[in-house]
């Protein structure tokens, strides 16, 4: 009786039961715009350089990357999409990068939890597995072409008719007697054909497609919204958790590759780390994505050494 009771219980709650899943973000390093194929299945069908695929629910998937630019070698990986620290499902980042010996490569960048009810920024290309990816847009200035074609003939009296002039009574009356003989001047008409061609442009711009996603902000301002409190005190809790300095590093980028964030929380984010090199890494980094660059010299206090504070202002001289 009780085991009957308790089979009921597990099929009452079979609706509210959810299964662990991954996602899996690639993005490339140089802006390099790529196709994501999993599983052999093609995942976005509008080239992009920051591709997520969410509700992954197995522990590897076959990845190939396929450039845009048909001469960059195409890259296929077998990648894991638990978190190698604990072997969870978890959000897992590869980026695309160039070596040093100039080839393109797919390496692993980081693998935070996953963050439930996560709402990409514009800029990255969000796909549920499973689904199909959305149609390419029209090409850009490829629109049909209507060609209207009007035939206009005018045919002139052929040569050959005979004139002549009556005098009658001195009265001086003239009479013109145009004679058209067939037989005469053959083939001396004129046929005038004038084609007049009408051309419609039935194309497409790429801000009317609405499934391809906006480019990515510019440096300094492309960013106009920062990360709520909420997702901010997740995110800053996931960094602290990090065992390693180079985990919370890699976590902190991954975290900022999708948010924008203020000066203040960019702050927050610095103070996690232990050592100057890493700070001034993720202040670097987080230049591009903060909301209100103007306060930025504020970074400087975080400081030990005037050096980093040199070489921070340097860096945003140049940006």
């Amino acid at each position: 009786m009780k085991l009957k009771s308790l089979l009921l219980l597990l099929v009452a709650l079979c609706p509210f039961i959810t299964f662990a899943q991954s996602s899996l973000t690639i993005f490339s390093e140089d802006g390099y715009k790529f196709f994501l194929v999993l599983n052999g299945q093609r995942q976005n069908n509008v080239a992009m350089t920051n591709v997520r695929i969410d509700g992954l629910s197995q522990p590897q998937y076959a990845v190939k990357i396929i450039f845009e630019d048909k001469t960059k070698p195409e890259i296929s990986k077998n990648i894991p999409t638990l978190n190698p620290e604990n072997s969870e499902f978890a959000d897992v980042t590869y980026k695309i990068k160039t070596t040093n010996n100039g080839e393109l490569k797919m390496r692993y960048f980081s693998a935070t939890p996953v963050m439930p009810n996560y709402v990409a920024p514009p800029d990255v290309y969000v796909m549920h597995y499973g689904q199909p990816a959305p149609p390419p847009p029209p090409v850009m200035g490829g629109g049909t072409t209507v060609t209207q074609t009007t035939v206009t003939q005018t045919t002139s009296a052929p040569v050959g008719g005979v004139g002549a002039n009556i005098n009658v009574g001195g009265a001086g009356v003239n009479m013109n007697i145009n004679i058209s003989d067939p037989t005469m001047g053959m083939g001396g008409g004129t046929t005038v054909t004038r084609t007049t061609t009408t051309t419609t442009d039935m194309g497409y711009h790429d801000n009317q497609y609405n499934n391809a996603p906006p480019p990515p902000p510019s440096r300094g301002g492309g960013c106009n919204f920062a990360m709520n409190p909420t997702d901010f005190r997740s995110a800053l809790e996931t960094v602290k958790k990090a065992s390693f300095e180079e985990t919370k590093l890699s976590t902190a980028k991954t975290v900022l590759s999708s948010n924008c964030m203020s000066t203040d929380q960019i702050t927050q984010i610095c103070k996690q780390f232990s050592f100057e090199e890493s700070k001034l890494d993720f202040a670097k980094f987080a230049h591009a994505r903060c909301t209100d660059p103007g306060n930025y010299f504020k970074i400087g206090n975080i400081f030990s050494f005037d050096a980093s504070r040199t070489e921070l202002n340097e860096f945003i001289s140049g940006h």
